[in-house]
Formats: C-alpha cells, sequence, structure tokens
C-alpha cells in the first residue's frame, strides 16, 4: 500500500491531469499526497513590488499548490503542500527520500512554455528517482486498472518493474500481459544472431517472466505474447490492441542478447503513451503497491 505519494505540479494542463491520477489513487489507499511546487532557481524570478522584493515563482506556486490543495481537501484525501526553490528535478528526488515518498505522480510533459518544462523534469526525475514514477500523458479514465503490461527484456530493471506490475495486478485483479519484442529495426539488432534464434531466446526470457510472475502473485492471470519491430512502436500497438489500463517498464538496461536499450525504449514510451506509465529502477524495493 502507498502511505506517500508525490505529485509535483507547475500549474499546467498535463501537471492537473497528474493530479487528479494521484488525488484518485491516493483515495482509494488512504494514501497522504505531497503537492509540490519547485521553484526554478534557475530563473530570473525577483521583481520589485511596490517598494519590496519578491519572489514571482513562489508567489505563483503557493497559488498552483493552495488550488491542488483545496482539491484534496475536497475528496478528502489527507495532504500536505510545498513550494521549494532549486532545480526542478533534484528538488524532486531529494523531497522523495526526505519524505519516504513511495510514488511519484508527473505529467508527462508540460502544456505551457512560459513555466519551467516539466516534461523534460520527468525524465529527469524518471531517470534519477528511487521510486517508481507514474507519469500521465493525456486526459482519460482515472485509476482502473484491469489489463496491465509489462514489456521485459529479460534485464535486472526489467525484474524489478516485474515486482511492481505483479502487485498492482495482483491487487486490482488485473490481467497481467508480460511481453518482449524482438528489435528488427536494425538499431538493436544482433546480426550474429539468427531470426529464430531471437524469437527463441525472447520466448523463453518472456516464459521464465510469466513463470515468475505467477509465482509471485497467487491467482494473477497471465499473458505472454513475442512481438516483432520497433520496440517502442508495437508496445504502442499492444496497448491500443489489448485495451491496457496501464504500462509498467524498467527505466534502463539490456536484456541477454543486447536486443534493445530498455531505457530509451521506455522514454519513448512515456512520451506516446496514451496510458499512464510506471516507470521502475533497478533496486526500487522500498514500493509496498496497492494501486
Amino acid at each position: 500500500m502507498y502511505d506517500r505519494i508525490l505529485v509535483p505540479t507547475d500549474g499546467s494542463e498535463t501537471a492537473d491531469l497528474a493530479v487528479d491520477h494521484a488525488l484518485e489513487v491516493a483515495s482509494r489507499h488512504d494514501a497522504e499526497c505531497h503537492v509540490l511546487y519547485v521553484a526554478d532557481t534557475n530563473e530570473p524570478s525577483l521583481v520589485r513590488i511596490e517598494g519590496s522584493v519578491r519572489d514571482v515563482l513562489e508567489s505563483e506556486g503557493e497559488e498552483i499548490v493552495t488550488a491542488a490543495v483545496e482539491r484534496a481537501r475536497e475528496r478528502g484525501v489527507s495532504v500536505r503542500d510545498d513550494v521549494v526553490q532549486g532545480h526542478p528535478a533534484e528538488a524532486i528526488c531529494e523531497y522523495a527520500t526526505a519524505y519516504e515518498i513511495d510514488l511519484v505522480v508527473m505529467g508527462a510533459h508540460s502544456g505551457d512554455p512560459g513555466q519551467h518544462r516539466l516534461g523534460s523534469v520527468t525524465e529527469q526525475v524518471i531517470r534519477s528517482a528511487d521510486v517508481p514514477v507514474l507519469t500521465v500523458r493525456e486526459p482519460g479514465a482515472l485509476p482502473s486498472y484491469e489489463t496491465v503490461l509489462l514489456p521485459t527484456d529479460g534485464s535486472d530493471v526489467a525484474a524489478s518493474a516485474l515486482e511492481v506490475a505483479v502487485e498492482v495486478a495482483d491487487r486490482n485483479d488485473a490481467t497481467l500481459h508480460v511481453v518482449s519484442v524482438v528489435d528488427t529495426t536494425g538499431i538493436g539488432f544482433d546480426v550474429l544472431t539468427s531470426p529464430a534464434e531471437a524469437i527463441e531466446a525472447t520466448r523463453t526470457v518472456v516464459d521464465d517472466a510469466a513463470e515468475r510472475a505467477r509465482e509471485e502473485g497467487e491467482g494473477v492471470d497471465v499473458v505472454t505474447a513475442v512481438e516483432r519491430g520497433s520496440p517502442w512502436r508495437e508496445i504502442g500497438t499492444y496497448v491500443d490492441d489489448h485495451d491496457v489500463d496501464l504500462v509498467v517498464m524498467g527505466t534502463h538496461g539490456r536484456g541477454g542478447i543486447e536486443r534493445y536499450l530498455l531505457g530509451s525504449v521506455t522514454e519513448k514510451v512515456v512520451r506516446t503513451s496514451p496510458v499512464p506509465v510506471v516507470t521502475v529502477r533497478s533496486g526500487d524495493r522500498n514500493l509496498e503497491s496497492d494501486q
């Protein structure tokens, strides 16, 4: 179960989607929601107003988090708000560590170029955070995870993502789809490995992951598939074709036959996925999911 959820916001439309998503998860699982605004110290924000110096970004941040707090209280969610100064990604990761956050929820891109670009900040947090990061890119129904997709390449970080995916599927009585993609684009394809060998090796990776998922999540319905093509595109197609509600992925790593860099694929999926994506770094063990 999540005890503390962090949702950074810059007041943009996409950040608001993330706030709604975070509040819904917190409401369902009686978690405390931390709403954070980071006044970017790289931005010129000090101005003189009526004879006094005032930090415009901090003032703006206070208004933004106050609005989010009101939404939280309307839903009966326990909430804490903070406005801090610093580099956004670093400040978010430091905050997550300091307050023992279990999950960070963020928008995948910013809708307002006048504010700091939450999209690029999100990607930095995904790469650096010690806890799972859930990204929300498009409007849609709030959390109802009936179909969970786990792309895997057999790496350690994919194994970490598997633990999270199994927990989510188990607690939501969801079907878990374990999928791997043989990269045939020429970028990640091993020319020393025949297509048949690559498919066979990938099938072994998927079957091993599925077996582990069944062992760790007793009663979890597991579906497997091996696809061929561009990994991130095939993952996107699979999401559409199978009505996937949530994708859980590792943020970096190579498979045993070095088919593709899962991290770069994950970033592309985060940028394009119409459904929420949970990213997990290797070693993210403090999550006790109850999504």
